[in-house]
């Protein structure tokens, strides 16, 4: 088995995640990080190993496979770009781009260089939602219709960078990706969109709700921080509906009620925070030589940040280089 070879770009909260996670994967390895914020380099590679860089051009040119970008998003196409420049595979977190224009030139640049790129979306990996897949094969609930999902998280604190304008802050780009590929998993690529948000004193949302047409049917989604609403997710069918219970994000349990009456529990813990899922098929990936995931393809990525494009452009949020 190949190691992988991992650099970090970017040493926040999520990436101690990501480390948690990697700690759990077979042939993988921290190898280097870097972020712009020095201390939080030394911090993170005094307690996790790996080479602390002092530049990003340093990082890029260690000895490494590919990056993690664990950035906020005003900065993901920027890390993105470089690092595929650099012949290095990418996995970032979502939203893999502020905007559209800016993930169609991602992705042509991994394409030329025939490096892997994949957008970090963690649930279909954990082995609840799998298992739920697999399950509906053999007892469906029919054809789904209907989505209804969403994550309000009242408790950060006023400095988060969540509520950065700078780097792209607010719950649309913060929270709604997990909905938006709730809705498109389930019901097929968007054909309409009905977005209402307010910002709150705030330059970026602070709670919107958006109801979406799709090709499949229809989903009612949410995402807020300054409502406390952490919740579960509905899936409902024409035979039936699932429960996928809080958190739905890091799914664990879900339940599945059949209009003949009957109820299904799927009970499915998940290891070392979950994202060793995510990262074990990327390293697969690696080996095997692809250059899209087919879990998350990039038509899926295009349709998510299209989703969340329109839904800002609904409400007027618009950051500094698309005014």
């Amino acid at each position: 088995m190949k190691q992988i070879k991992f650099g970090i770009i970017g040493c926040g909260r999520i990436s101690h995640r990501f480390m948690q996670g990697l700690a759990a994967v077979e042939g993988a390895e921290l190898t280097a990080a870097w972020s712009r914020r020095a201390e939080s380099v030394q911090e993170f590679t005094g307690k996790y190993g790996g080479k602390a860089c002092t530049s990003l051009d340093e990082l890029l040119a260690s000895d490494i496979d590919a990056v993690y970008i664990a950035t906020l998003p005003d900065s993901h196409s920027y890390y993105s770009i470089a690092a595929l420049v650099a012949d290095k595979h990418v996995l970032c977190e979502k939203p893999a781009t502020v905007n559209m224009a800016q993930l169609d030139e991602v992705l042509q640049i991994a394409k030329n260089q025939r490096l892997l790129f994949m957008e970090g979306m963690k649930p279909p990996f954990f082995p609840l939602y799998r298992k739920l897949k697999a399950y509906l094969e053999t007892d469906p609930i029919g054809e789904p219709g209907y989505v209804r999902a969403g994550s309000s998280v009242a408790d950060l604190p006023h400095e988060h960078p969540n509520f950065s304008y700078e780097l792209a802050g607010g719950a649309l780009m913060q929270i709604a990706p997990y909905e938006v590929f709730l809705a498109l998993d389930w019901l097929g690529p968007m054909t309409d969109i009905q977005t209402m948000g307010r910002f709150s004193g705030q330059e970026v949302d602070m709670f919107t709700v958006f109801q979406t047409q799709h090709s499949n049917g229809y989903a009612q989604l949410y995402c807020g921080f300054d409502l406390h609403g952490k919740g579960d997710a509905l899936i409902a069918g024409t035979l039936g509906y699932v429960t996928i219970h809080k958190n739905w994000w890091n799914p664990a349990r879900a339940t599945i009620s059949y209009l003949d009456g009957r109820t299904v529990e799927l009970d499915e813990p998940f290891a070392a925070g979950g994202l060793n899922y995510e990262i074990t098929h990327f390293c697969e990936l690696i080996r095997e030589g692809k250059t899209e995931s087919p879990v998350i393809p990039h038509a899926l990525s295009r349709q998510m940040i299209g989703m969340l494009d329109k839904a800002r452009g609904q409400i007027g949020l618009r950051f500094t280089d698309e005014k």
